[in-house]
């Protein structure tokens, strides 16, 4: 989630649109023997989590080393909103007083010897100071701390309006490595059979090998109509899938929601700017059904506004009940987001279960994580991907943007929800056998869960 800069402070997850592909005339794939990735991403699975990253489409641009002050300085560099830069007061009166010597020596070493392998394109000095800002952000180590130049901070502004052109999936870094979170629904990413757990190795023949999380976006985003190719290695696989994609314009949905066996069934797809309104119109039409349980499925969901996690979660919550805790490092400060207690004449589940996988991030978290201990509802699936950190998006002057991590979520009693993320009450898996076969297990034991079966945990 994020929060953008100013008096007003806005909440958002940095939820992974990966830009989605429409398989427009069709999705060609073929398996590849591949020895050499099979054996270094079967053996990166035995690793723990080196970090996550769920990434907007956003796409920082490229990084570029470089920038120097000294002497040697060419003339035509030493503008004055360089130096402003560089002689920023809270840098000069630093403790450590930093000497930017060696740095203007290698912008002007790169300035007289650098020629490009292919290309006699010259970067601006604006390119130079980007790539140093997101050299500095990236020293940080947070996948979640980054510097967006102009284009790339309007791109993010764009992805998480709710419609852009890609080929529709979250995506994150895991183990280091390119991984699906979830492909969006009713997507060409979901018609070409992507599921969460996927590794992308390639895409369009470029191994993905150490690549930023930006970086892979960048290469699998594009215009509509146009094709990515995507290396996949899907755990239990001998050999590399090969898929071929069309991109096209992708629009997020927010609510879908139906009856099955005399219980209703709300799927909440995104926690964008609609999803309070979305979703107060299906608990209306969940009290004109006539159904008693209900099963809310956040399964895929990435996340969205804290705002509206928060108004969702007072229709089930009474007034004042705790639904997320926003920890901040510097003297244990904590700010709690509480219940505001909406109240819908006669929306009062029996039942509730919370459908869970791999695929619920941010806000679905927090959600899922305050029902569950307040005991309004059991969680069924698998365990969350784990995302609970707040980011702080703030605008700069010139159209880039900062996004800073600034604190982290933790459940009403106090779980770190980036500890692994939420674990089910009862673990049902869904395979990609059952995807492409259109079984749902774990829909099915949410049902069997509200008609009083026992339902096993794995």
């Amino acid at each position: 989630m994020y929060q953008n800069g100013g008096k007003t402070r806005s909440h958002m997850s940095l939820f992974v649109l990966l830009e989605v592909c429409a398989i427009i005339g069709g999705m060609h794939e073929e398996q590849v023997a591949d020895e050499r990735d099979i054996s270094r991403f079967k053996s990166s699975k035995k690793n723990n989590f080196l970090g996550i990253l769920l990434a907007l489409i956003l796409a920082a641009g490229s990084f570029v080393s470089g920038l120097q002050m000294d002497s040697l300085i060419s003339k035509d560099t030493q503008s004055a909103s360089l130096f402003s830069f560089f002689n920023n007061p809270a840098i000069t009166s630093a403790s450590e007083n930093p000497d930017l010597t060696q740095f203007w020596k290698v912008w002007n070493l790169l300035d007289e010897k650098f020629i490009a392998a292919s290309s006699t394109s010259s970067l601006s000095a604006e390119d130079k100071i980007n790539g140093a800002i997101e050299g500095m952000v990236a020293t940080y180590g947070d996948p979640y701390t980054v510097f967006l130049p102009p284009v790339e901070s309007a791109a993010f502004a764009e992805d998480i309006s709710g419609n852009f052109s890609g080929i529709g999936m979250e995506v994150g870094i895991r183990d280091n490595m390119v991984t699906v979170i979830a492909p969006l629904p009713e997507t060409p990413a979901e018609r070409a059979g992507l599921i969460s757990g996927d590794i992308i190795t390639r895409i369009n023949d470029v191994s993905t090998e150490g690549m930023r999380i930006d970086e892979a976006v960048k290469m699998i985003r594009g215009e509509k109509g146009t094709e990515v190719k995507l290396s996949i290695y899907r755990e239990g696989d001998t050999e590399i899938r090969e898929l071929t994609v069309v991109r096209d314009t992708i629009a997020i949905p927010t609510v879908v929601t139906e009856m099955v066996d005399d219980v209703f069934v709300l799927r909440l797809y995104s926690f964008n700017a609609l999803a309070e309104m979305k979703t107060q119109e299906a608990l209306r039409e969940y009290v004109e059904s006539g159904a008693k349980s209900m099963v809310l499925d956040l399964r895929g969901n990435p996340g969205g506004y804290l705002q509206s996690a928060v108004a969702i979660a007072s229709y089930f919550l009474p007034t004042g009940k705790v639904v997320v805790r926003e920890h901040y490092g510097e003297n244990d400060e904590e700010k709690l987001y509480r219940s505001q207690g909406r109240t819908l004449r006669e929306f009062t589940p029996k039942e509730l279960v919370v459908l869970i996988d791999g695929g619920s991030a941010s806000a679905s978290e927090i959600l899922a994580g305050a029902l569950k201990e307040h005991g309004v509802a059991v969680l069924i699936g698998q365990d969350t991907f784990g995302k609970g950190s707040v980011q702080e998006l703030i605008p700069l002057p010139d159209g880039s943007s900062v996004k800073i991590t600034v604190a982290r979520w933790l459940t009403p009693n106090g779980l770190s929800i980036s500890d692994g993320g939420l674990a089910p009450d009862i673990k049902i898996t869904r395979t990609p056998e059952d995807r492409v076969n259109e079984v749902d297990p774990q829909q099915d034991a949410a049902i069997r869960h509200i008609k009083g079966e026992e339902v096993a945990s794995e």
